[in-house]
């Protein structure tokens, strides 16, 4: 078994500009730590921590044929005229904290709660504010955090 990190990336294309950007930025990260990654595909950010959980529980997850070390949710809301940003932002944020916490997930969150496209491109941007980087620095180091307690392999 190898001891690099191997990643769930779960992407919400909804934006897809942003999306991309966000995605450059993670994708430099793990491939300069070493790690392996599978990217999945969503429709919107409030799918993202169903996807995660189905991932999970999948055969392949599991049943331990396969192995997921960490996970990063991607994506980005920008607000409208209606409060349906704040549904959408708050139960992402909950299904994913919800998840790390009761799963002991090493959980990198990417997902731009921005007023405007503007925003949402100054934060995702690889030369601003990158945050795709964040989020994959913040599951590795989560990574590793787990290794130190014993609960992946070194």
């Amino acid at each position: 078994m190898s001891d690099q990190p191997h990643i769930m990336i779960t992407a919400s294309r909804y934006y897809e500009e942003v999306a991309s950007e966000l995605l450059k930025g993670t994708l430099a990260v793990l491939e300069e730590a070493g790690a392996t990654h599978e990217l999945y595909e969503v429709p919107g950010v409030f799918e993202i921590p169903a996807a995660i959980a189905i991932a999970m529980r999948s055969p392949e997850f599991s049943g331990g044929r396969r192995r997921l070390d960490g996970y990063i949710a991607l994506g980005c809301v920008i607000r409208g005229e209606t409060t349906h940003y704040d549904y959408v932002c708050g139960e992402s944020a909950r299904g994913l904290q919800d998840l790390a916490t009761h799963h002991c997930l090493a959980l990198g969150f990417g997902i731009l709660t921005t007023e405007n496209m503007g925003q949402a491109m100054a934060r995702a941007a690889v030369n601003r504010g990158n945050k795709g980087a964040d989020a994959a620095n913040a599951c590795l180091r989560m990574v590793e955090f787990k290794r130190q307690f014993g609960m992946l392999p070194r």
